[in-house]
């Protein structure tokens, strides 16, 4: 199973008895603020669930899948996610 917005602004429509919209509304600002704060360079810590952490990725040799012609990947940063040692401890459990 996986977990969409939808699912979220779901349960904040149950929990905490606001109106849908407002829900999805929700849901979006939370994620575009992670979105937006990784584009700036910064890191995102959630307590209780873990870390979004930037990192660069030096340039390295590939190939082509279709045609196996050598070509270069170029660098770049990527978002790595370490999950905290509560969430760690709920997955392990389960």
């Amino acid at each position: 199973m996986s977990l969409s917005k939808k699912d979220i602004a779901d349960a904040l429509v149950r929990e905490i008895e606001i109106t849908h919209a407002q829900a999805l509304q929700l849901t979006n600002d939370f994620f575009n603020q992670i979105r937006l704060t990784l584009a700036s360079g910064e890191e995102v810590k959630l307590s209780s669930f873990g870390n979004f952490i930037l990192r660069e990725k030096a340039a390295r040799p590939g190939r082509n899948p279709k045609t196996g012609e050598a070509v270069e990947i170029s660098a770049r940063k990527v978002v790595n996610f370490k999950a905290g040692p509560k969430l760690k401890k709920l997955t392990q459990a389960g």
